[in-house]
Order: structure tokens, then C-alpha cells, then sequence
């Protein structure tokens, strides 16, 4: 079997897992919380990929209200949105595939560390990971930087390493950092604002992202 990519970076949410309940029903909360409406669901599937007070702050226009609201909406979510969430269907067989095939498996995601190790624990994920590259609560950090934290792990694989994100933030934030991005459309992401980005490849399903990551046979 020929392996092209050595290493490779996965995205969580929209990539990983589908978190879209547990950041609606935490996003409702906190705006009741707030006396405000929230966003409809629509508006909030783009709330999935880039960091989380950005949105409260790009759609409240106050940093301290922004601020409040994303305190209200963690303390939902960190003790039940962020497992109101599923794994896509074939994700565990393919990272199983990968880690047997020698490749090595990180995570790279905006979303905070403590539900974000949460989640893949839950879900019996964390084991096929050698790193997870996660920002602390208090650090809003953008997808490039979250990336760059795991150079200096990957090492010499990094030269042949690739990014797997639903989202132009994947997109961007690999290319930030010399990498490919494979761009899965079963996400968040509009497939015409990744088709703007120009990624490595485009695949519909997890089924679909087995063949640019493990060669035939």
C-alpha cells in the first residue's frame, strides 16, 4: 500500500463529529440568558469552524456583551452541548485504516482544549491521535495558528503532511502554513466558498476521503 501523506491533520467539528445540536441548543441558552434572540439555525451553521467569539462578537457588535454571551453559551456546552454530538458515520473505521497503515493522525480545531478532549474520549477518537492542537478558553486562536502548534511535532512529516477541514478557515489556515487541504462538503462549509479557496480536493462523504489519503491497493 503506498501512503501519500505520512501525516495528516484533521479538523473536529464538521470533520470529525457533527456538533451542530449542542451549539444550537448552548447558543439558545445563552442568548435567553442575555434576553436576546438568537440566531436562527441557519445562521448559526456558519457558527461551526471559526472561533466561537468571533461569532457572538460579529453578530452582538459589543466585545463585552460578546463576552458575556460566550461565557453563558461554555457553560452549557461544556457540561452538555459538546456531547449532544455524533461522530460521522465511518470516521472511526478510517482513522483505524490510516493508524494502521503507519500513518500519523493529529488534530488540529479553534475549538477550546477541555471539550474538545472531551468529545474525542467519548467517542473512543483520542486513542488514533498522537497530537491535538486545541487553543485554551482564553486564547481565540484563528486556524493557522492552532496548525503552526503542531509543526514542531510532525517534524520532517510535515513536508508531506495535509489538512482535512470542512471549512475555508481549514483551507486557509493549512496554506498559511505551507500545507494541502482536502476540504470535505458533508461540513459547514458553503461548497462554493470551498471551491473559492482552491483546496487540494473536494470529497462529498467519509467514504469519498479514503481515496486521496490511503492509495489503492
Amino acid at each position: 500500500m503506498k501512503i501519500p501523506y505520512p501525516a495528516v491533520l484533521f479538523d473536529l467539528d464538521g470533520t470529525l463529529t457533527d456538533p451542530f445540536e449542542g451549539i444550537v441548543r448552548s447558543a439558545h441558552h445563552a442568548f435567553a440568558a442575555l434576553g436576546l434572540p438568537a440566531p436562527s439555525d441557519a445562521e448559526l451553521r456558519a457558527w461551526v469552524g471559526p472561533p466561537l467569539r468571533d461569532s457572538f462578537l460579529a453578530h452582538l457588535g459589543d466585545p463585552a456583551l460578546a463576552d458575556a454571551g460566550l461565557a453563558r453559551y461554555r457553560e452549557r456546552y461544556l457540561a452538555l452541548g459538546a456531547y449532544e454530538n455524533r461522530p460521522y458515520p465511518g470516521i472511526a473505521a478510517l482513522l483505524a485504516e490510516l493508524r494502521a497503515a503507519g500513518v500519523r493522525l493529529f488534530v488540529a480545531t479553534s475549538k477550546i482544549r477541555q471539550p474538545t478532549m472531551g468529545i474525542l474520549e467519548h467517542f473512543g477518537l483520542l486513542g488514533f491521535f498522537e497530537a491535538v492542537a486545541a487553543p485554551e478558553p482564553h486564547h481565540s486562536a484563528h486556524k493557522a495558528e492552532v496548525i503552526a502548534e503542531l509543526r514542531p511535532i510532525v517534524g520532517a512529516d510535515w513536508a508531506r503532511a495535509v489538512m482535512v477541514g470542512d471549512t475555508t478557515y481549514d483551507v486557509e489556515g493549512a496554506r498559511a502554513n505551507g500545507l494541502p487541504c482536502i476540504a470535505v462538503s458533508y461540513g459547514y462549509g458553503e461548497r462554493a466558498a470551498l471551491e473559492a479557496a482552491r483546496p487540494l480536493a473536494i470529497v462529498d462523504s467519509v467514504a469519498a476521503l479514503r481515496e486521496p489519503l490511503i492509495a489503492p491497493r
